[in-house]
């Protein structure tokens, strides 16, 4: 397997030396939003806060049929190199503009190869958001007992194998003293309006063994006329400590082509002995490019009611433009 690995490698190396490209093309995209939001509990008050972000693509076609895009993100304030701590960011005050890349080359025969060098996830990873949309994270900013991938990843997405199947494997490379991981996922679409996955994946561990967890991710989704209903289940094995199980449920329904309401839910089965859950129920309005949406978020048994944080909410007002 490793020969092969070699020789495939080898191949493609010496193809991309041969040839040249052509037909190139540049385009920018870009999105902006601002939020204002109440919050109920142990870091109660209201913020306005704003989101911005550039995304550059390019590409073009070599003359042996193999195309090659690049990616490059701007986003001032994001989280920084993924070498970089969350504390060292937060004690210097990250101001980098300058955030996810990578390179992808894809042909009809080999399927695509992308190599992040900044802001890869593992084919599990990037799978892994719950049905509900990561409330628990993406409201309150509490985090499972999981680490995040190194943020260098190499992603072979297969040429298709049969009708509806999707493929994916990648290979996230180390970071300080984490092991190298591996990764897949499938993604099923044979059936008109359904959605099913499957995912594994690792978090690299020490070299002693005593760190680092395996994952696993299962995900169905089901649209028939204006309802959408979604569920979602992550199990964390983490070494050395009690495993955590996550599950998500989600209802949409599109009142008509610009108005939809949602209501979402997720529960954190963790190490605490009380589970944590989160409830979500949102509207949203899209025109062009302008969406505005407004959501209630409750909790209960915050981080296993740990440190007196039992119940929090929080309602936001928002604003997003794409453009």
């Amino acid at each position: 397997m490793n020969n092969f690995k070699k020789i495939g490698l080898t191949a493609l190396a010496s193809s991309l030396v041969a040839t040249s490209v052509y037909a190139g093309e540049m385009s920018v995209a870009g999105s902006a939003s601002l939020e204002l939001a109440n919050h109920k509990g142990t870091d109660g008050g209201k913020d306005l806060s704003m989101g911005n972000q550039l995304t550059f693509t390019g590409g073009g076609e070599m003359d042996n049929g193999m195309n090659v895009s690049l990616s490059f993100i701007l986003d001032q304030g994001d989280d920084g190199p993924a070498t970089v701590s969350d504390a060292t960011l937060d004690a210097r005050g990250d101001t980098s503009p300058f955030d996810s890349h990578s390179i992808t080359i894809s042909s009809d025969a080999m399927g695509s190869i992308t190599y992040a060098g900044e802001g890869g996830a593992s084919a599990q990873h990037t799978v892994d958001t719950t049905a509900a949309g990561d409330i628990w994270n993406n409201t309150f900013g509490f985090t499972s007992g999981t680490d995040a991938d190194s943020g260098k990843a190499l992603v072979w997405t297969l040429p298709s194998l049969m009708d509806g199947l999707n493929v994916v494997t990648s290979y996230n490379f180390s970071a300080a003293d984490k092991e190298a991981t591996v990764g897949y996922a499938l993604t099923y679409t044979g059936v008109e309006g359904l959605s099913l996955t499957y995912a594994a994946g690792e978090v690299g561990g020490n070299a002693a063994g005593t760190t680092g967890s395996e994952i696993t991710t299962m995900k169905a989704s089901f649209a028939f006329g204006p309802v959408t209903a979604a569920m979602s289940i992550n199990d964390y094995d983490i070494t050395g400590v009690a495993n955590e199980e996550q599950t998500s449920y989600k209802i949409s329904y599109s009142v008509s082509d610009e108005l939809s309401v949602s209501y979402g839910s997720e529960t954190m089965e963790t190490v605490s002995a009380t589970d944590e859950e989160f409830d979500q129920i949102s509207v949203s309005y899209t025109t062009g490019g302008l969406t505005a949406s407004v959501s209630q978020t409750n909790a209960d048994n915050v981080d296993g009611a740990i440190n007196g944080q039992t119940e929090q909410s929080k309602w936001a007002v928002g604003l997003s433009f794409a453009f």
